[in-house]
């Protein structure tokens, strides 16, 4: 339920946050590659081999390793400061997109291609999730300050930018090679890597403060000892079950009909679904907590997937598909908004990453998953992916939300040991 317009904290009022567009713009060009990576590697690899079994296994060696060494990067930029982090991981993952395009050029056998996409992926800079901790410490609760209603607006701002990157970075990256080169798209990502990465360290007005060692106050030394970012990274695994179910059922029902072309327009009308979801979300001041419009968003994202194996014409999978993206933006804006009351500020942005890895994470064993069964038993069956992946997820939030309550901030104490008591978020 929204407030009146004039109490609405829009996106306008978000943007005119002192210090916001220093970080935003160098923050979106240093994210844009995020989009570009795989399917620059899938296109050149592809190219070189002949294979496209083996440009989505390297592509996919690279997305695991993003997922596994992301949260540790989060972790050491919540400590030493993103600066710190960003410098040599821009660097590193400049180098290894180069080499991992020399030697594809090369024609260097399928393991040279593997050793090289792991550190590709392991060094993909986590500029979205640091954008999202500057946010955190720029509108989240405070000792001194409680926190903004701009936080829920922030959330669907950066899950908004997320999606159009995903849109615009793979058309940018497929022109790139087929019109300039096949390593163009590549090599460009690299490149705005590089200066973007640079550019976003370059704002350290706006980064977290590095928080060294925890405090009483903040006992968490990680973010994933919190109980309540363990369920959002089982609900995040689900989300990613459907961008990677949806990526490669909706090609195999496209082809399986005849119109390999309509695979783009389906595609992108889900993706419109997500991105105007995310849109009406950063407008409206909900009076429900984040964590019964999370409850609320995935039983409605699960119902929505359910249907998708059964459809068997082109426009309506077309209003289902854009039904499932509106249901994911606010699931998406939900579980991150959780993570402000749910994590100490000293493992934020490990937080982020790890949620951003579950979501990479699911969408690659949905794309394996999903192409088998489409590969043995038609198009239909790959779409049954996303509704596993997201009712397994949807039977954990519900069995496990209290823990997505937050702790209060006083403590009692039982038997001479202190603990928080948990705080109504619904």
């Amino acid at each position: 339920m929204a407030t009146t317009v004039s109490d609405r904290p829009g996106y306008g009022q978000l943007l005119r946050t002192p210090g916001a567009w220093t970080f935003l713009l160098p923050g979106f060009a240093a994210r844009q590659p995020f989009a570009m990576l795989t399917i620059g590697i899938v296109l050149l690899v592809q190219h070189t081999t002949g294979s496209y079994g083996s440009a989505g296994a390297v592509a996919a060696v690279s997305g695991v390793s993003m997922a596994l060494f992301a949260p540790q990067s989060g972790k050491l930029a919540d400590r030493f400061g993103q600066r710190a982090v960003l410098l040599p991981g821009v660097l590193l993952h400049a180098v290894s997109v180069s080499a991992l395009t020399v030697l594809a050029l090369a024609d260097a056998p399928l393991w040279a291609l593997f050793a090289a996409a792991v550190p590709t992926g392991a060094s993909i800079p986590q500029v979205g999730p640091m954008v999202r901790a500057r946010w955190a410490a720029m509108l989240g609760a405070a000792p001194d300050r409680p926190a903004s209603p701009l936080m829920s607006t922030a959330a669907a701002f950066e899950s908004v930018t997320d999606e159009f990157t995903f849109v615009l970075g793979p058309v940018i990256a497929t022109a790139l090679c087929t019109g300039v080169h096949p390593a163009a798209g590549l090599v460009t990502e690299a490149a705005l890597t590089l200066v973007g990465g640079l550019l976003f360290a370059a704002q350290r007005a706006t980064q977290p403060a590095p928080r060294p060692a925890a405090t009483a106050a903040e006992p968490h030394a990680s973010a994933l000892s919190v109980p309540g970012v363990r369920v959002l990274i089982v609900a995040f695994l689900g989300i990613g079950a459907v961008f990677g179910g949806m990526q490669v059922s909706l090609t195999a029902f496209s082809e399986e009909i005849g119109h390999p072309g309509v695979n783009g327009v389906l595609y992108g009308i889900f993706a419109a679904g997500n991105m105007l979801a995310g849109i009406a979300c950063g407008a409206i001041a909900w009076k429900s907590g984040p964590r019964r419009r999370l409850i609320v968003g995935y039983v409605a994202l699960t119902l929505t997937a359910s249907g998708l194996w059964a459809v068997h014409s082109v426009p309506l999978l077309a209003g289902l598909g854009l039904l499932v993206g509106l249901c994911i933006a606010p699931a998406l804006i939900s579980g991150y908004t959780l993570v402000d009351s749910l994590v100490p500020a000293t493992a934020r942005t490990e937080a982020f990453t790890w949620l951003t890895g579950a979501v990479a994470l699911g969408q690659a064993a949905a794309v394996t998953a999903a192409g088998q069964l489409a590969d043995a038993h038609g198009a239909s069956t790959g779409f049954l992916v996303p509704l596993a992946g997201t009712a397994l997820a949807l039977v954990t939030l519900l069995a496990l939300r209290s823990r997505l309550a937050p702790p209060s901030a006083g403590r009692t104490v039982a038997r001479g040991i202190g603990h928080r008591e948990p705080v109504t978020v619904d």
